[in-house]
């Protein structure tokens, strides 16, 4: 039977989703005097970040992850995704239109998907309270399929955060995603992220990655999380792009 910590989980999901949805104005107010902003990052070419992944419980698979700025022009910024593991190897292409607005990216892990309308993976400036929450339409190239995607997000403070590229000042970020995978068979995947942005390098330092479906039939009933994704991300290595 489902505990009752999953329950009061989901069911806080739930609630931060609905309250996002009306009170959707709520992340244009705007910081207060005075108060620590992250700004939008000035980005080169070249300005390259690498992170040691490792994803799943008792023997997690590991891997390297290289994301670099290839091309910067009128229509915004190319950056290549590489993943190498001894069980991953991907090699991916992003476009953002500007900082933190994603029009071909990933959600999840490193599916590819083409945004109807740029996705807000940072909405600069970011500061203590802000909230954002978006539906946005999209066509999956892995799945070669259409479909609707909620994500909402919640900046919550400052934090300082020490992963192996050293000791950063950055602003933390709770990220609910709600994905277009169900069918039939199963309820689609739930997200529920952290991320730690640092304005040092311009871009997030460390992510925690935690996702799950339920089986249709009585899995609102009692049933049994599908876990799919326990990631954490840290940086290892920055380095700054050519102006």
């Amino acid at each position: 039977m489902k505990s009752d910590v999953t329950r009061a989980v989901r069911s806080c999901i739930a609630a931060m989703i609905l309250a996002a949805g009306l009170s959707g104005c709520a992340g244009l107010v705007a910081p207060r005097p005075g108060e620590r902003v992250a700004d939008a990052p000035k980005l080169a070419v070249g300005e390259r970040w690498v992170y040691s992944g490792r994803d799943g419980f008792r023997a997690p698979d590991t891997w390297t992850e290289t994301r670099e700025i290839t091309a910067i022009d009128a229509g915004g910024y190319t950056v290549s995704v590489v993943q190498h593991g001894p069980a991953i190897d991907v090699d991916r292409q992003e476009a953002w239109r500007a900082p933190g607005l994603v029009v071909v990216g990933a959600l999840m892990d490193a599916e590819t998907r083409r945004f109807a309308a740029p996705l807000e993976r940072y909405r600069f400036p970011l500061y203590a309270g802000e909230i954002w929450n978006q539906w946005v339409d999209n066509y999956n190239e892995t799945t070669r399929k259409p479909g609707q995607i909620n994500r909402y997000v919640r900046v919550s403070g400052w934090e300082k955060v020490t992963t192996p590229a050293g000791t950063f000042d950055a602003i933390r970020m709770r990220v609910l995603m709600h994905l277009d995978d169900g069918d039939a068979w199963r309820w689609p995947t739930q997200c529920n992220y952290l991320i730690w942005y640092a304005p040092a390098v311009g871009a997030a330092v460390r992510e925690e990655k935690d996702a799950e479906y339920y089986e249709k039939g009585d899995a609102r009933d009692g049933g049994v999380a599908v876990r799919t994704q326990h990631t954490v991300l840290e940086l290892v290595a920055w380095s700054p792009g050519t102006p």
